[in-house]
């Protein structure tokens, strides 16, 4: 049975006609006050329709703003805006059996109790709340997308297909692991899949993906450039961003930037650190939207589209309206900038895990004993790659004079008194 799946994609505009209409949020926000959860459905000729709730941050809204679309003065080239995704993702049942939804916090939740055990060393940022991004993202591309993002990169590194023994290798610093072990939780690297890393520098990595971009282009590649960054953490507010923005937009490339609006940074709340808190109209010339980021079904239709949007005009914002349950990385509780009840009242109305879960049992795609089953083996999993990782051995001390310069550039590393070679770099 094919089932197709309305989503109230919280894009945060509306079409009429020839116009796109969008929306400014007010300040004045309520995490605890959703919309009622209801899910209309009928059932035609065995279609399943269903449309999904919508769970808005904000009280309320003004009037909304209108942009023409064949407006000049906002779009540099005279070409019209169009039309933002269809509200409606088709999807077989077998692509809704939640195994890599579940896997992913399994996962973090692992990396949780190992830091703490003191097998994972160093920052730790967790991605658990966010999970629908990684899983969404995959299912609207292809491993021919390039992505690369900040430090909170465990999921995606998953998404793009890499393994659970490596991931939690490279955590606790053994060889097996995706960059060797020498990389640790915000360095991991998959480019057979073209996943070119997270990266410990906030916003360091925007000029690098719209260069990915640049280098699609320049090849003729049908493929485009995924280009991850947060709001909290302070890349949103860089200058970095804007450059790379402007000459990604003069240039046409096939980029697109990916606003993970998590709503807080390390110890800081986003509306104290940014007057205007629509970063998915940050772009002038380039168009943007807000996605609901808890929606995985809202992020697979918006990032197919984001795709063939760039492919043919160039780069294009999405502002993932997300949340993160645990602090700003494994040193920060998380509890001094928001309450308790907040990270609680998000996991009830806008848990993504939760929103699969109830979408799968209302239409009879799966049973209670069958996702039960799904997360009792997906817990063996965890447990089984934690389980190897461990055995897998440390690098050794010459490995850290490896991948710093050119191969057989013949290099050699002297002790202190400059007389005992100690190694020749490779």
């Amino acid at each position: 049975m094919k089932t197709n799946i309305i989503c109230k994609q919280y894009l945060d505009f509306v079409i009429e006609e020839d116009q796109c209409f969008f929306h400014l949020p007010t300040k004045s926000f309520n995490l605890l006050t959703p919309k009622k959860e209801t899910f209309q459905t009928k059932s035609e000729n065995g279609v399943i329709t269903t449309l999904s709730p919508i769970h808005h941050r904000f009280t309320s809204l003004p009037p909304p703003l209108r942009f023409d679309r064949h407006n000049p003065d906002h779009n540099r080239n005279g070409r019209p805006f169009h039309r933002p995704p269809m509200r409606r993702s088709a999807t077989l049942r077998g692509d809704l059996i939640p195994g890599d939804p579940l896997l992913l916090p399994r996962m973090e939740i692992a990396a949780d109790s190992l830091y703490k055990s003191k097998l994972i060393r160093g920052f730790c940022h967790l991605y658990d709340g966010q999970e629908a991004l990684a899983v969404g993202m995959e299912a609207g591309i292809t491993k021919e997308d390039a992505i690369i993002t900040s430090y909170r990169d465990h999921c995606t590194f998953l998404g793009r297909g890499g393994e659970l023994v490596d991931a939690f290798s490279e955590l606790m610093g053994r060889m097996r692991g995706c960059s060797n072990g020498k990389g640790g939780s915000m360095h991991f690297y998959k480019k057979d899949a073209s996943f070119y890393g997270g990266h410990g520098i906030v916003g360091a990595q925007i000029p690098l993906g719209c260069g990915l971009a640049f280098a699609q282009k320049y090849s003729k590649e049908e493929n485009v450039s995924f280009v991850l960054y947060g709001d909290g953490d302070g890349a949103a507010n860089q200058g970095q961003l804007f450059e790379a923005l402007n000459i990604a937009a003069l240039w046409d490339l096939p980029a697109i930037l990916v606003c993970e609006n998590n709503h807080d940074g390390m110890g800081t709340a986003t509306w104290r650190s940014a007057k205007s808190p629509a970063y998915f109209k940050r772009g002038d010339y380039v168009p943007g939207l807000k996605v609901d980021g808890m929606d995985v079904l809202a992020v697979k239709q918006a990032c197919k589209f984001a795709k063939e949007h760039a492919l043919k005009n160039g780069p294009i914002i999405l502002e993932m309206d997300t949340y993160r349950y645990h602090g700003h990385s494994m040193s920060d509780p998380g509890s001094t900038y928001r309450t308790r009840d907040e990270v609680s009242g998000v996991r009830q109305v806008r848990d993504p895990i939760e929103r699969v879960r109830k979408l799968l049992l209302s239409h009879d795609i799966a049973t209670e004993k069958e996702l039960k089953d799904i997360e009792k083996e997906v817990r063996k999993e965890v447990d089984d790659a934690v389980a190897q990782a461990k055995e897998s051995p440390v690098p050794e001390p010459s490995e850290l004079f490896t991948n710093m310069y050119v191969k057989d550039c013949g290099v050699e590393s002297f002790g202190a008194d400059r007389k005992e070679l100690k190694v020749t770099l490779a």
